[in-house]
């Protein structure tokens, strides 16, 4: 990935190949930031243990919303009671419990004012996997505060993330970067282009010849 995007002659400051001062920059070298970071929101009653599995969510929860990948969780486990055996994250899956009715609202440098509630447009969230794995959510706003960010830019398909991630800066303490989501590249058929659906990569089209100023100007970048 790294070499691709110096292919097309994007550069960066720091990073897991040049280093900096805010390394490490490999999530699986930064776990003690994220359990730390688990402690303290356990601790403070913000989360709670879920063992609902893949099946039983496929079977209560609904599809997700737009193009959000992640269901609207229906509180089984909600009310339970933490006990001594889950005081640690690994062998159970974690939540982070959203506020109901809260309406989360953010201005995005690109797409202008989002407003999201709590509990209707996304629910209580994976923070912790039972494989003892940080979630997304999670690793990124601890990523992002830990390397001081202050504008985060990404795909339009995350704008219901970053409501999640505001309400996890705020129990976190920490302060709230800018956004920027970019609309989606997609195929003629108007599919986004997703290394999941195995889509045109960057690495396919510099092994068919294609050169960096030609795929920019595709793209329509300047």
């Amino acid at each position: 990935m790294m070499e691709d995007l110096h292919w097309l002659g994007i550069c960066w400051s720091e990073g897991p190949d040049c280093g900096g001062p805010h390394g490490p920059y490999s999530q699986s070298e930064r776990r003690a930031n994220y359990l730390e970071a688990w402690r303290r929101r356990h601790d403070g009653g913000f989360l709670y243990p879920c063992t609902c599995s893949r099946k039983d969510l496929a079977q209560s929860a609904s599809a997700p919303n737009d193009a959000d990948d992640e269901p609207l969780y229906p509180g089984t486990c909600r009310e339970r009671k933490q006990v001594s055996e889950f005081s640690e994250p690994a062998g159970v899956n974690w939540r982070f419990r959203v506020p109901e009715g809260e309406v989360v609202e953010f201005s995005d440098l690109n797409l202008g004012q989002q407003r999201y509630v709590a509990g209707r447009d996304f629910g209580d969230f994976l923070v912790w996997r039972r494989d003892d794995i940080p979630a997304y959510q999670l690793a990124v706003v601890v990523d992002d505060a830990a390397m001081q960010i202050t504008e985060v830019v990404r795909g339009a398909d995350l704008l219901k993330s970053t409501a999640r991630q505001l309400l996890l800066l705020r129990a976190l303490g920490h302060s709230t970067p800018d956004y920027f989501h970019c609309e989606l590249l997609r195929d003629a058929a108007g599919v986004r282009l997703a290394k999941r659906h195995d889509a045109l990569s960057i690495r396919h089209l510099r092994e068919s010849g294609m050169t960096p100023e030609k795929l920019l100007e595709m793209a329509g970048w300047p």
